[in-house]
């Protein structure tokens, strides 16, 4: 299995891939406000490298639930400085979190290369023309609503279904649009218009997700699903919930898992991928 991006063509067969989540908003969930200036963003994005990520996803607008919608220019104001000093400080992989396809093609340009879409290329129309164009990675993420009002009410007949069904459409649509099918890569949206009930379906059944041996991507860290499993409030203290779902993820087939503590889940991925390789080695 293999994943194109921009300037690199990574075989994620039985290895995967640590993303290490560099939000520069005010407002995110859980590191809102402590990367906002360019200096800081950088130094803790060659931490998280040092630690053992090999990308750094870069965002500009908390898609938190309820999170408020940011303009285009607020955006490229936040995100642009940051990855062009982390491009002329690293050949790390950069990923650019945004549904606003003028913001993909300026941090493409810039040095990105990797779009992480939140609305699976839904929300700008312009966005897959940008993907094919560019010849990025692109991360086409599920999503019920918008981050707004996603967790108001959301519900589903059938979650692993409708997601997978959601996959084979855009993969469909994406393609004929001229985006590369080895540059597509899949994200559930654990906690993106789903409640407890529709997470644990969806990691349950996370092997069955995989459309077209397209990489499927897990974003879970610290999100309320783990605080409301373990009955822990503060998002810094779900690193443990999220370690153990890196682990069982990889095993079920997660290639790339975008994560805040980068050493702990990548230690858990590799100790996971040491147990999934071994097999039939006896």
């Amino acid at each position: 299995m293999r994943w194109k991006t921009k300037h690199r063509v990574i075989d994620v067969t039985d290895r995967g891939m640590i993303m290490g989540i560099l939000n520069v908003t005010p407002d995110s969930f859980s590191d809102g406000g402590k990367f906002f200036d360019v200096d800081q963003a950088v130094n803790h994005a060659i931490g998280m490298l040092q630690e053992g990520a090999e990308i750094i996803d870069i965002g500009g607008e908390s898609t938190r639930p309820g999170a408020p919608a940011v303009s285009a220019a607020d955006e490229l104001e936040r995100v642009l400085p940051v990855i062009k000093a982390l491009r002329a400080a690293s050949d790390c992989l950069i990923s650019i979190d945004t549904s606003k396809a003028a913001v993909a093609e300026a941090a493409i340009e810039a040095g990105a290369d990797i779009v992480n879409d939140v609305t699976g290329l839904k929300g700008d129309v312009n966005m897959a023309k940008v993907c094919a164009k560019s010849d990025v990675g692109v991360v086409v993420m599920h999503m019920q609503g918008s981050p707004e009002m996603m967790q108001d009410k959301p519900e589903y007949e059938d979650v692993l279904r409708e997601v997978r069904k959601f996959f084979e459409e855009r993969y469909r649509t994406l393609t004929k649009l001229g985006v590369n099918p080895q540059c597509l890569c899949f994200d559930p949206g654990i906690g993106f218009g789903k409640n407890l009930d529709h997470n644990l379906q969806l990691l349950h059944g996370l092997s069955s997700l995989v459309v077209n041996n397209r990489p499927l991507m897990l974003g879970v860290s610290r999100k309320t699903m783990i605080g409301k499993v373990l009955g822990v409030e503060d998002a810094e203290d779900r690193d443990t919930g999220t370690v153990a779902l890196t682990a069982m993820g990889r095993n079920a087939g997660a290639k790339i898992h975008r994560v805040h503590a980068v050493k702990r889940n990548y230690e858990a991925m590799r100790m996971a991928e040491a147990v999934t390789n071994a097999e039939g080695a006896f």
